[in-house]
């Protein structure tokens, strides 16, 4: 691997340019006074429930997600041409999803292999045909970026089913300002905590309807979902109810919520539970956190559901290669922003060359979420590189590789003092009337020395995203 880009410093070991003032304020700042203003980050985001769930995790459920102090730093010009990238990815994800649930014109072309759409299990036949509002099916997409060794940015991966980590985006700005207000008067830095009122603004376009107060409501799992915080902040950020399937019942093709003074009509859900589950008339029949029904209430056009249903088909991995593809094809431009080099071991080739050199790659899961189901050759053991070989081989469809990129690292704070440790960066992008963002994203980082896995089920922290304004 080549030499980490480092977000502070350049090569000389010379702050850059847009980091200047926030380096000389931290060669200020001593170890301990880093320590006490961590230790009060953590109790108060204990304090108000800032967790997650780990499942399966022998120390308990319930945990705050390490936060860092030190913050990922983007200059303007740079964030612009990200911002652009970002829209026109999500803008051409969209038009896929709208073409492949109804004129199929990428495939016809011989773009995308037909069996890698129909025999995905994330493509969902019953959304065949369907209309939606403006054609949008992702209204929020969280998409993955990181930088390589020279600086250039790359997308990893599209996250458009239920995509989470926002809360702890707006949540970590809050924390900043209230450990560090005097940073905030040397910099200009682009405000995040609206996200919530962006995120109303798009969710009410996602129902036909000429009714000016939609009712809105968040559908979480219930509270054993490691997501559960972000569900409820989100709902008490935007004034709206969270709900458990339990808590609605479709009548006529319509979704009614039970309320104490009776059935409460429901114009959009911003569901936080994967299709499978959503409807166990349709779907699952097994399962008890959905709505009995509610897909033909979805298919009349009587109520939103956002993310639609049949979204994952565009953030399956195996359709990741294609985006390139899919933009110059519906939008006859050229990406702006690259994706990671990838093989497809469903090919022969690809899977000769993976299993030739599983030792230097990234290997994942097609399906896989959260950093589970992948293995990291340049840092796996003997044992674990024969055994995925294993799996690999049995199921090459199931896998997609990729080199491993050196992750660009930013300074943080861990207990030997401030060193630098990799990162990624998770901007949110809004499909309503228009394409909306706020200028920021969550930066995860990985805590462990020399790790790339930034994923908080496997240990990661955060940080505050800052993007100065010109």
């Amino acid at each position: 691997m080549t030499k980490p880009f480092d977000e502070m410093f350049d090569a000389s070991g010379k702050p850059r340019t847009h980091y200047k003032e926030f380096s000389e304020w931290l060669a200020k700042q001593s170890d301990s006074q880093m320590s006490l203003k961590r230790d009060e980050a953590e109790l108060i985001f204990r304090r108000i429930g800032i967790t997650f769930a780990v499942y399966g995790d022998e120390k308990g459920t319930e945990r705050t997600i390490p936060f860092d102090q030190v913050p990922r730093i983007i200059p303007a010009k740079e964030w612009t041409v990200l911002e652009e990238g970002l829209k026109q990815r999500v803008k051409a994800l969209n038009m896929f999803l709208h073409d492949v649930y109804h004129d199929e014109k990428i495939v016809k072309a011989g773009i995308i292999p037909k069996e890698q759409i129909y025999n995905n299990s994330q493509y969902r036949p019953e959304m065949r045909f369907i209309d939606l509002p403006r054609n949008i099916y992702a209204h929020i997409a969280g998409i993955d970026i990181i930088r390589a060794g020279a600086g250039e940015y790359f997308v990893l991966e599209d996250n458009l089913r239920v995509p989470s980590g926002v809360s702890y985006m707006v949540e970590n700005r809050k924390m900043m300002m209230r450990l560090f207000p005097d940073l905030f008067e040397r910099h200009r830095i682009a405000p995040v905590e609206h996200y919530p009122d962006l995120l109303l603004e798009c969710l009410k376009t996602a129902v036909h309807s000429s009714v000016k107060k939609l009712n809105v409501v968040v559908l979480t799992p219930g509270m054993y979902n490691s997501a559960y915080f972000e569900h409820s902040y989100l709902a008490q950020q935007m004034g709206v109810e969270l709900v458990e399937g339990k808590d609605l019942f479709v009548k006529n093709e319509h979704v009614f919520m039970r309320t104490t003074q009776g059935p409460q009509l429901v114009d959009v859900i911003y569901r936080r539970i994967d299709d499978d589950f959503l409807d166990p008339l349709a779907m699952r029949p097994d399962s008890t956190l959905g709505i009995p029904g509610i897909l033909n209430a979805y298919r009349a056009g009587n109520v939103g559901i956002s993310n639609a249903i049949g979204t994952g088909i565009a953030d399956d991995k195996s359709i990741y290669p294609y985006v390139p593809e899919m933009i110059e094809f519906y939008l006859s431009e050229k990406p702006i922003l690259s994706n990671v080099p990838t093989f497809q071991c469903r090919r022969a080739d690809d899977l000769k060359y993976t299993l030739a050199n599983l030792e230097k790659l990234v290997v994942k899961e097609t399906h896989g979420a959260g950093g589970y189901g992948m293995l990291i050759g340049p840092v796996a053991s003997t044992t674990e590189i024969e055994n995925f070989r294993k799996y690999l081989t049995a199921h090459p469809d199931k896998y997609i590789a990729q080199p491993t990129l050196a992750l660009s690292t930013c300074p943080t704070f861990v207990e030997a003092g401030i060193a630098p440790r990799h990162i990624d960066l998770r901007p949110l992008v809004l499909s309503g009337k228009q394409i909306k963002m706020v200028q920021g994203g969550l930066t995860r980082v990985a805590l462990k020395e020399g790790s790339l896995v930034v994923n908080s089920s496997q240990g990661g922290g955060t940080k505050d995203t800052w993007v100065l304004e010109s």
